[in-house]
């Protein structure tokens, strides 16, 4: 079985969010086609939250490069994925090293601009849309460049799916409680609309710290690092799933809830242009507040338009197929 390192921070494999997702249906796929993925990850000089003084992320990155080369060396590996731009000199190192960003150098991001000297190193990389792809071509040059999306599990979708459990006045959101996913937003539209039941799920426990600073409305439930079988029970509970941040190189949960027919409030920024169907509407902080409130109201429970258009565009069927093409041109 051909071996594979998947180079990750330690924070990224601890949590239960978009990163740790990726790195498990990266696993199982390339189980299925026959190629073992190695997790590596450094253990020094790393935080378990984000931006501390003399932790931040890249600088971290880069006094950890003997760790993860004698990882890296002692698998006997000599192809290499990694998700953070702080690793971009492992080409050096090793000369197939591939780019997949979880992140990426855009103003709207903490840390952009120590994100770009390492992007100017980057000659090859798999992204998750077509947005990132011409991204990477005009601000970088990066030509060599691979669409894959990171698919949900059919399963998942299948299972959960029971139109008869919507909750007819359900907002879903799930991001983190940084500042360009905007919880702040999500906190004042649940107080401007009692009556409505507002869901908001984060990926780490470390969030129930950072959470304590609000004064959260009563409405509000929070829900801290959920498995994905619970992601989609509650997906499948809600009739509207709302995504205010400012930028994003996938949205995993948007193409899940595409995949659970939810209707979806999106920002209109390009980046979410690939959540593109009947029911997905784009807008902005002026209107998000009537948009979510319009779904609420809409005489469609659910949309099977966007659930058919999440399996056609994002399941685990089409990443697979993916990376079957990419596995048998980049490991031969």
């Amino acid at each position: 079985m051909k071996k594979v390192g998947l180079v990750m921070r330690k924070i990224q494999f601890a949590e239960s969010q978009g990163p740790r997702v990726f790195a498990d249906r990266l696993k199982q796929v390339g189980k299925e086609l026959g190629v073992d993925i190695v997790f590596i990850s450094p253990e020094r000089h790393v935080s378990g939250h984000d931006w501390i003084p003399g932790y931040e992320h890249e600088k971290g990155d880069l006094v950890n490069y003997d760790i993860v080369l004698d990882q890296i060396h002692s698998q006997n590996i000599d192809h290499v994925i990694y998700t953070v731009s702080g690793f971009t000199y492992l080409k050096m190192f090793i000369k197939n090293s591939v780019l997949f960003p979880h992140s990426f150098p855009d103003p709207a991001l903490t840390g952009y601009e120590m994100m770009k000297p390492f992007y100017q190193m980057v000659d090859k990389a798999v992204v998750q849309t077509e947005f990132l792809k011409r991204e990477l071509d005009r601000n970088f040059g990066v030509e060599d460049v691979t669409v894959i999306p990171i698919g949900f599990s059919e399963e998942l979708a299948e299972r959960h799916f029971d139109p008869s459990q919507i909750v007819d006045n359900r907002v879903l959101w799930i991001g983190r409680d940084e500042e360009n996913r905007r919880p702040d937003l999500v906190l004042e539209y649940a107080r401007q609309n009692p009556d409505k039941e507002v869901f908001m799920v984060f990926g780490g426990i470390r969030y129930k710290e950072s959470m304590k600073k609000y004064d959260i409305p009563l409405n509000v439930n929070l829900k801290f690092a959920l498995t994905q079988d619970e992601i989609f029970e509650l997906m499948n509970s809600s009739k509207v799933y709302w995504s205010c941040s400012k930028f994003d190189t996938f949205a995993m949960p948007l193409t899940e809830a595409l995949a659970m027919g939810k209707i979806i409030i999106k920002p209109e920024h390009p980046c979410y242009d690939h959540i593109s169907s009947k029911h997905a509407f784009s807008g902005n902080e002026k209107n998000w507040f009537e948009l979510v409130n319009m779904a609420v109201a809409s005489p469609n429970k659910y949309s099977l338009d966007n659930r058919h258009y999440g399996f056609e565009k994002f399941s685990s069927r089409v990443m697979k197929e993916g990376y079957r093409q990419f596995f048998d041109t980049w490991l031969k």
